[in-house]
């Protein structure tokens, strides 16, 4: 299969573009001969690995962490359709949250991802399509391969996103959590699941969940699958700091899907319109913008390597 890998240097806290050397070597070693392309600014991975598409790759690596992998998956998209429906998405993970490859159970080891890229095992993936209000007030279209947020979720990662990640993943993501929790209000947001009758809730974060971790290890939607073509949304409601910090080992083990203030809910597409103030966007870790949104499960849109 022809590999092209899609690297942000400035993953693992720049150990990526440092390694890169000892990294390809040992990538060369499993796969021959391969292209790859190196980031360098916001997006820079979706047009590396569109580029890559249309030269015809037939396997797409996304090296970095889960924003790198975001991008790379919006590469697979032009005006809005698949490029090539059997170009295959593939990760070498290196960064900070690592939250996509938990769902898998995949860890940091370089000759894992290897051995993943050295397989012909592929899988359906399913890609979330999310319409929103970016940064700039302008109408925007982006695709998630893991989970789009809105609330207290976007709050914790402009935090993060600010902080030099020194910390690791883990301990990066709570102290950004308390941070976000001490700084957000509760908002009201009317929501429209599949078309129904739109009702409003008080929300702490909803999350939008293809995959099954955010926040670099947090157990958000435990039943999710990234091939049964639906979202699995968990609404957070009424929670603090408090709660964060007497509570916090229910959110990494998944116990918080049986608390008074968590809510469930499987569908095909969600529209969300804030009704007090501006309520802002996580997707797979960056902060491209706001509601109102809506977002729509494209099934089984590409291939995944695995």
């Amino acid at each position: 299969m022809k590999t092209f890998l899609v690297v942000n240097p400035r993953s693992a806290n720049g150990q990526t573009g440092k390694r890169w050397v000892e990294i390809s070597a040992l990538v060369g070693k499993v796969l021959g001969e391969f292209g790859h392309g190196f980031t360098s600014g916001g997006m820079d991975a979706a047009r590396l690995a569109r580029q890559a598409i249309d030269d015809g790759y037939e396997c797409i690596v996304a090296v970095g962490g889960d924003g790198t992998l975001n991008e790379v998956t919006n590469g697979f998209f032009r005006d809005g359709q698949v490029i090539n429906p059997q170009a295959t998405l593939a990760l070498l993970p290196r960064g900070t949250g690592g939250d996509f490859r938990r769902t898998f159970g995949w860890d940091l080891e370089l000759s894992s991802a290897l051995e993943r890229l050295r397989t012909e095992k592929t899988e359906p993936f399913d890609v979330g399509r999310l319409e929103f209000i970016d940064n700039d007030g302008n109408p925007a279209t982006r695709f998630f391969a893991n989970i789009a947020s809105f609330g207290v979720s976007a709050v914790v990662a402009r935090e993060v996103n600010q902080g030099s990640k020194a910390l690791g993943g883990n301990l990066s993501f709570m102290w950004g959590t308390v941070k976000g929790l001490l700084k957000y209000q509760e908002r009201q947001v009317r929501l429209t699941v599949d078309g129904g009758t739109p009702e409003t809730v008080s929300v702490t974060a909803v999350a939008v969940a293809n995959g099954r971790y955010f926040g670099s290890g947090m157990f958000v939607a435990p039943d999710a699958v990234t091939h049964d073509g639906l979202f699995d949304v968990t609404i957070w409601s009424n929670y603090g700091l408090s709660d964060f910090v007497l509570k916090s080992k229910g959110v990494y083990n998944g116990d918080h899907v049986t608390w008074k203030g968590t809510r469930r809910l499987r569908c095909r597409s969600i529209h969300a319109e804030s009704e007090d103030g501006d309520v802002f966007l996580d997707v797979d870790g960056e902060t491209p913008g706001r509601l109102p949104c809506t977002m729509t499960m494209l099934p089984g849109a590409i291939r995944l390597k695995v």
